[in-house]
């Protein structure tokens, strides 16, 4: 490894190390539910409450009931729902009654305000009494006249109203009263309600059993644990949630007990008749309070024991989640036990039957490759089951392996030529792709050669085995001997010196050739017939031909004739046998002449 590449994988390891902590300190800002979780690290995913009344519990319960997925969740979702809904709605009027208590100092434009709001209110009292005045104890206007004195008081009084409302609005801005900020809040939280409840789905959903089922696969089944145990989470923080309120409840409320006991001990008679209405109004708006303070603590109490409940419920849950979880791990060992096995017994039948050490080294290679593949499959369909664009899968597929594997598909296609009446078989004499020899196996896709060398050298077998896709009977071209006998022409060729007679020992010659080659040549030319198929005598002929070729030495006599390919070494040596007797015999007869000259010559 080179200094260069050395250093670029350390300043790597050093970015993914850097990348990994900091994402592991900065989690706290990917939570979805932030008035749910707690704060981790220094990243902040604490709750920020918005405005004055806290609506926490709502939010609470409105968040896990979307989550809500079996029939059972969802019910305890609808009760907390209602529960919530009714805690936030307890809260609102505690705080208006609150705050209607307190009585802040006014000062400067605070206190001119409150003037005017007074003086304004004076004002509105008189125009409502005057517009009872004209219009009477019934209801009608006393005359036709009064009718138009009506109309101007009641645009007056509309005109002084809204005076009336601005003022006190702007009074409550100067003097820090939060009566009108929480009305506000509570007509924006009445539309949402109104919004959410005609959003709200209404099906009832599934029971736990029922809706188990759905996940048929080991990843579904994991993603739903997965699921099950973060929203259990959520329930319980939720739980804990509800309990902290429980404790601030029960603070205030024995805090407003300590305060009502003090308030009624205390002694009165120094008081005004004004004061002491006034206290007892603020006595009867703490008695109030502090029955809205009971009504939301025992709901926050029955929000604890429902989101204990709701905990339990998707505890369940998650154990009906691992069981199919152990069912599917249970299927996917018997597959990879019964793997083994079939690979096992595959192979027993392998040895039983075949023989041959190669051969079955490579059976048992394709057969462990093929039984591996087919539990990987089966495994994977347990894990991820039948995936969802099936047909668009199995279309690229299949043209995928149409590509990969096109030749292996053309050799199959090759097989059923060879297997017509053109074809070839097994033991016959072929030549392909320029390899000849002898067909020793043919198979689905291949075909097995003995290799022969070439037809016109000596023949003998090389020992080599050549393999050949069978796409060659479509897209190329063999040679196959077509007749029974595998019938081929050979020749011998034979130097006769010079001196000797030439045509006398042809002569000899041809008729030997004749009578070596006769029976072969009548069965070759009745096969050729039949291949023919001709009704008459084939156009060429099958007997020996004798030709004279010139050479240094003398003359060479080739002999061609027609033999079957098995017997073409014996039918050759026999010939070179005759021939060689055929030339010692007329030298002997060469001899025989010449002495007879020579003592002819002699006598004379």
């Amino acid at each position: 490894m080179t200094r260069v590449r050395k250093v670029t994988i350390a300043i790597l390891l050093v970015v993914l190390s850097t990348a990994l902590a900091g994402t592991f300190l900065t989690r706290g800002v990917m939570e979805y539910l932030p008035f749910l979780q707690a704060k981790k690290g220094n990243w902040t995913g604490e709750y920020v409450s918005h405005g004055i009344v806290d609506q926490r519990p709502w939010q609470t319960a409105a968040t896990l009931a979307g989550m809500a997925q079996s029939a059972e969740e969802r019910e305890f979702a609808r009760e907390a729902e209602r529960l919530a809904d009714h805690e936030v709605d307890q809260a609102f009027s505690q705080s208006l009654r609150q705050a209607s208590l307190e009585k802040p100092k006014l000062s400067g434009k605070a206190l001119a305000l409150q003037q005017r709001v007074t003086e304004l209110q004076t004002i509105v009292k008189s125009d409502q009494a005057r517009i009872a005045a004209l219009t009477g104890g019934a209801g009608t206007t006393a005359d036709a006249s009064k009718s138009s004195d009506l109309d101007v008081a009641k645009a007056q009084l509309g005109l002084d109203q809204n005076e009336l409302d601005d003022s006190i609005l702007d009074l409550s801005r100067e003097s820090s009263d939060q009566r009108v900020k929480i009305q506000q809040e509570l007509a924006a939280r009445e539309a949402a309600m109104k919004k959410y409840d005609d959003n709200v789905s209404k099906d009832e959903g599934q029971t736990a059993v029922t809706s188990a089922e759905q996940y048929r696969t080991l990843a579904q089944q994991i993603s739903a644990w997965w699921s099950h145990r973060n929203r259990r989470q959520l329930i319980a923080q939720a739980e804990q949630l509800a309990a902290a309120d429980v404790a601030a409840l029960t603070g205030d409320q024995e805090r407003m007990k300590a305060e009502a006991t003090a308030n009624s001990s205390a002694t009165t008679a120094s008081l005004s008749s004004a004061e002491r209405v006034e206290r007892l109004q603020r006595l009867a708006a703490q008695q109030n309070i502090q029955s809205v303070l009971n009504d939301r603590l025992g709901a926050q109490k029955q929000l604890v024991a429902l989101y204990g409940r709701w905990g339990e419920q998707v505890e369940i849950q998650d154990k009906i989640v691992i069981h199919l979880m152990l069912q599917s791990l249970a299927v996917i060992a018997s597959i990879c036990v019964l793997t083994i096995f079939a690979g096992w017994g595959l192979q027993v039948v392998l040895e039983r039957m075949f023989r041959d050490r190669r051969q079955k080294q490579t059976l048992k290679t394709v057969l462990n490759l093929g039984t591996q593949l087919v539990g990987l499959l089966l495994v994977l369909l347990v894990i991820f089951g039948v995936p969802q664009q099936m047909p668009t899968i199995l279309g690229l597929a299949t043209a995928g392996l149409t590509l990969v594997f096109q030749d292996f598909i053309l050799a199959f296609c090759g097989w059923f030529v060879l297997m017509g009446p053109n074809g070839i078989r097994v033991h016959d004499w072929v030549e392909i792709d320029g390899v000849g020899g002898e067909v020793v196996e043919l198979g689905l896709f291949r075909t097995w050669l003995l290799e022969t060398g070439n037809w016109t050298a000596n023949g003998h077998p090389t020992g080599r085995r050549v393999s050949f896709l069978n796409g060659y009977a479509i897209r190329g071209k063999y040679f196959n001997f077509s007749t029974v006998g595998q019938w081929m022409w050979d020749e011998i060729k034979v130097n006769i010196p010079q001196g000797t007679s030439i045509h006398p020992l042809i002569e000899k010659i041809y008729e030997a050739s004749v009578k070596a080659t006769e029976a072969d040549a009548k069965m070759a030319q009745e096969e050729w017939k039949r291949v023919t198929h001709e009704e008459g005598s084939p156009q060429f002929s099958a007997m020996p031909s004798v030709n004279l070729r010139p050479a240094g030495s003398g003359v060479d006599i080739v002999v061609r004739y027609i033999t079957r390919a098995g017997v073409r070494l014996g039918t050759r040596n026999h010939l070179f046998e005759t021939i060689v007797d055929l030339m010692q015999g007329e030298s002997k007869d060469g001899g025989n002449r010449d002495r007879q000259l020579l003592q002819k010559a002699e006598q004379r």
